[in-house]
């Protein structure tokens, strides 16, 4: 059984039934993809910002390939458009040259560019430097799961939306789900809950080591008109302390250019606006010391900017221009909001990697935001490899 109807509970169902085995989905909310999945920015990473020997690096090189041939297998809409990480000032050099090393210890065909090379792939783009990766894409993951939806329903996988499981006991045999409605046995349990992971983990008796806290990606789109602007996939050398990759602009398969996100604390779990509150989710983190830890390292200025950027157009628009200076407060436009499920440690820690913890008859995906949705058939070949 797998709980959690997104492209990784989709995918690792899909493994399973390739490997012979029955399986139920259950997914809480009427339609799949509705939460990480369906509120992304649809690209395939390639793979160069992670720690070399990780799972993220192992499984996102391979998972850029595995997606791509998925889509273009099943009809899925994909391009791989390539991508610029650019260097603004000569104090991000060093970095952009750690993500080059990162790149070529990971396999991903990148190299370093002048800003002449840069402005031949985005003559708008400002820089000091570029690294062009080739192998980043587009593509849509909505249409990923539902493909995969397709599949399992030729393999007569038993897919069962709006069935939220509210209790879960382990047995000698397997697993019993509670639904409501129904108690589901099962010889196992892949909970691939995404933002509910961690509640998932403590229904079914395990003490997951870390807690998911939301973090929500706040979008915006250029203006038609204004669209000229970029060609491609531009984005900044990330903070290398920080799990997100900083406000960047994509060209999406239908032309538009979205723009962000930002990273801000959601005040929900599936919290998509600053009204969007939950007491009980609020009540949760404040008494996880883990998110104090965190806000005394980021708080300021970090935390505080991601914030004032959230309500101020003007700010974000700045930093896009440092990217594309063209770009102008309006030519920008607001364009919907994603939440991230970030692992948190007691200790204050993000974890960096993919999570993944074990109980008899049990395997819980515990960490995996981006680039999950890039790795998921890989990750979803490791997962049916516990379950084994």
């Amino acid at each position: 059984m797998v709980i959690g109807g997104g492209i990784l509970g989709l995918a690792v169902a899909w493994e399973l039934t390739r490997r012979g085995t029955d399986v139920t989905v259950l997914e809480k909310e009427d339609h799949w993809a509705a939460h990480q999945t369906g509120h992304n920015s649809n690209v395939v990473h390639a793979g160069l910002y992670y720690k070399p020997g990780s799972f993220k690096a192992r499984m996102s090189t391979a998972g850029n390939r595995s997606i791509v041939d998925f889509a273009r297998l099943y009809g899925v809409p994909v391009e791989v458009c390539g991508k610029l990480v650019v260097a603004t000032s000569d104090d991000e050099l060093p970095a952009l040259q750690v993500l080059a090393d990162r790149a070529e210890a990971n396999g991903v065909p990148a190299k370093l560019i002048s800003p002449s090379e840069a402005r031949a792939y985005e003559p708008e783009v400002s820089c000091v430097g570029a690294l062009r990766v080739e192998s980043t894409g587009i593509i849509d993951f909505p249409a990923v799961c539902a493909a995969l939806v397709r599949l399992l329903d030729e393999t007569g996988a038993d897919l069962r939306l709006s069935t939220p499981a509210l209790a879960i006991r382990s047995t000698d045999r397997g697993v019993e789900v509670a639904t409501g409605d129904d108690v589901i046995r099962a010889d196992a349990l892949v909970n691939c809950a995404g933002l509910q992971s961690d509640r998932v983990a403590r229904l079914a008796g395990l003490t997951p080591s870390a807690r998911i806290v939301p973090f929500r990606g706040e979008y915006y789109e250029l203006k038609p008109e204004r669209r000229n602007l970029v060609r491609g996939l531009i984005y900044p050398v990330p903070n290398a302390s920080l799990p997100f990759l900083g406000v960047h602009l994509t060209r999406m398969l239908d032309g538009s250019v979205h723009a962000g996100p930002n990273a801000v604390l959601a005040l929900s779990r599936e919290g998509y606006g600053w009204g969007d509150i939950s007491a009980k989710d609020l009540a949760e983190v404040a008494r996880f010391p883990g998110l104090w830890r965190l806000a005394r390292k980021y708080a300021y200025p970090t935390g505080l900017d991601e914030v004032r950027r959230s309500f101020s157009k003007k700010r974000f628009a700045k930093s896009l221009a440092r990217l594309v200076p063209a770009v102008q407060p309006e030519d920008i436009v607001r364009h919907g909001s994603g939440v991230r499920a970030q692992a948190l440690l007691p200790n204050g820690a993000l974890v960096d990697d993919f999570l993944i913890e074990t109980a008899p008859h049990q395997v819980h995906v515990l960490n995996a935001p981006s680039p999950a949705a890039t790795s998921a058939l890989e990750i979803a070949k490791h997962v049916a490899d516990q379950v084994a």
